[in-house]
């Protein structure tokens, strides 16, 4: 399957959303609702995800998003090839007005991200990536392309480290990842909203994320993918395996990427 063409029309997408985005940012009306699960949502997510999706539709491929149906899971394990997206990826940061939310769109085979195309609106900054594409960045007329590390780092050689910057969530802080950067002989702690945090370890701005709270699979695939494609792993706990996708319940377990 060549990727390319299908990557393109995800950053089209994510390009066009994220300015229906600004302009629901700019006019202050964002007729805020709260979800069942006690998160909040906005015009701008509504909106967004029906750009997307519409776009992403002449691709024929499957769509989940988090502000879509709920799909059945013995509908959703049969699919190959499809579409997970999180159209506005910080709710509470657009809220907050502080400009730390993106739109996040990954291409996924089964159950693995294989793509990945993240854009921070206020900024202007598009990232995607793939195994085999490249990992680029683009802002306004320049373009960065990130190269692969040679080989992916351990923990142990972070531990061993005399300086590491940590990356931690803005909105949800937890006594969880304050224990965990006490394993470092001396830690830098950076917030972050949204999957910018993870873009901190594509452009080394940051060593590591911890992520001991409650995400879901639409949070972490765009730049999970983005960081596959540069030799960088998000990773379960025990370090033995990474997060897996389209389960029956699609919420992570807490990851640690680096």
């Amino acid at each position: 399957m060549d990727i390319k063409p299908f990557i393109q029309i995800a950053e089209n997408a994510a390009i066009d959303a994220g300015r229906s985005i600004i302009e629901i940012y700019d006019s202050d009306n964002f007729e805020t609702e709260i979800k069942d699960n006690a998160s909040p949502i906005t015009r701008a997510d509504k909106s967004a995800h029906e750009i997307i999706t519409q776009s992403l539709s002449k691709t024929g491929l499957p769509i989940l998003s988090e502000e879509g149906m709920n799909i059945d899971y013995k509908e959703r394990k049969l699919w190959d090839y499809f579409w997970l997206i999180d159209p506005l990826d910080g709710t509470k940061e657009f809220i907050n007005k502080n400009g730390e939310f993106t739109v996040n769109i990954a291409l996924m085979k089964v159950n693995v991200p294989v793509a990945g195309v993240i854009f921070r609106p206020c900024a202007g900054s598009l990232y995607s990536g793939a195994a085999g594409y490249g990992i680029y960045k683009k802002e306004r007329a320049e373009i960065i392309q990130f190269l692969p590390l040679k080989k992916r780092k351990t923990l142990d050689e972070l531990l061993a480290k005399e300086g590491v910057r940590v990356v931690a969530s803005r909105s949800h802080p937890s006594t969880e990842t304050q224990s965990f950067t006490t394993r470092f002989k001396k830690v830098q702690v950076m917030s972050a909203g949204s999957s910018l945090k993870f873009m901190l370890l594509l452009e080394n701005k940051a060593e590591v994320y911890p992520r001991f709270g409650t995400t879901m699979e639409w949070d972490t695939a765009a730049a999970h993918a983005i960081l596959n494609a540069s030799n960088r792993g998000v990773y379960q706990t025990d370090l033995a395996s990474e997060l897996s996708y389209n389960k029956p319940d699609l919420r992570n377990p807490f990851f640690i990427a680096f």
